[in-house]
């Protein structure tokens, strides 16, 4: 039973949907009408709720995280949702583990994350500027979701508080600067995910990670195109959001597994490194008579 307070989802029969909070003696005007918020109280989630002398009608459902990450208030580009999924897949969150997220924005990826740790788990949430900061704490705490938000208004470059974390996610314009920091963070095994607009980025992230003990490294681009669904003239729709960022993940090991060959390499070289610093006395004689 929807009480005052809750927040709910009005989709109305024309399709368009609002996302507001029921206040007991307000209202919310619309297209349709005007939605008296004491209608509502009482009734159950997949009712249907009249709107005044229009006999428009809007159905009244729970909110789900994609309702609330498209009416959200934001500042910043969102991470979109066929990006965000595949990221808490590839990350491994689930209750009780212990996540870093960086440049928070708007914390639409930072309740996503929440939402999966359970109370069991904690997300630690970066970010450097403090109108974002601000944003993310308002958003978090609409959703019910600060709780499991330890959120810190700091500048990565200055390090993490957190080690043996479980997972991190990478999303700052400049990430290829602070991925030793990140690799200092994780704990063995931990997983880490990039967030890469360009393919610029991608390549010097690459660099930088292949300098350190990451293994399982993927780079990976999401595209997903949505069907227009109607049985009869079922095909897809005129438009659609393809490209969006590139995606980098990689696992953190404590150490590379050094084969049989590069046990070989290293001695080609301590062996070359040696008759360069300890040349032959003949070689010193031709070189002083030079």
């Amino acid at each position: 039973m929807i009480k005052d307070g809750d927040r709910v989802l009005l989709y109305g029969e024309d399709g368009t949907k609002f996302l507001v909070r029921v206040e007991a003696g307000k209202k919310k005007g619309t297209h349709l009408g005007v939605v008296e918020f004491d209608s509502i109280i009482g009734m159950n989630y997949g009712d249907i709720v009249k709107i005044g002398k229009t006999n428009k009608s809007y159905y009244i459902l729970p909110p789900t995280y994609i309702d609330d990450i498209f009416s959200m208030k934001r500042k910043t580009q969102i991470i979109y949702p066929k990006d965000s999924s595949y990221i808490l897949l590839k990350l491994d969150i689930k209750p009780g583990k212990r996540v870093i997220d960086t440049g928070v924005g708007s914390g639409a990826m930072c309740a996503a994350m929440a939402r999966l740790v359970g109370e069991s788990g904690k997300v630690y949430a970066y970010e450097r500027r403090e109108d974002f900061y601000n944003l993310a704490t308002q958003n978090l705490t609409e959703w019910g979701l600060i709780d499991r938000v330890e959120l810190k208004l700091r500048d990565i470059s200055m390090g993490f508080d957190q080690s043996n974390v479980d997972a991190l996610l990478l999303d700052v314009p400049d990430p290829e600067n602070y991925i030793q920091q990140c690799w200092q963070a994780l704990a063995g095994g931990g997983m880490m995910g990039v967030i890469c607009p360009t393919v610029n980025q991608v390549s010097m992230v690459l660099e930088k990670m292949y300098e350190l003990p990451f293994i399982d490294v993927e780079v990976w681009e999401s595209l997903m195109r949505q069907y227009k669904p109607y049985p009869n003239r079922l095909r897809p729709v005129d438009r659609m959001v393809a490209h969006t960022t590139f995606l980098v993940f990689a696992r953190k090991v404590n150490s590379f597994i050094r084969t049989q060959e590069d046990e070989k390499i290293v001695e080609s070289n301590v062996v070359e490194n040696e008759s360069t610093n300890n040349p032959s006395n003949e070689e010193n004689q031709y070189s002083d008579g030079v």
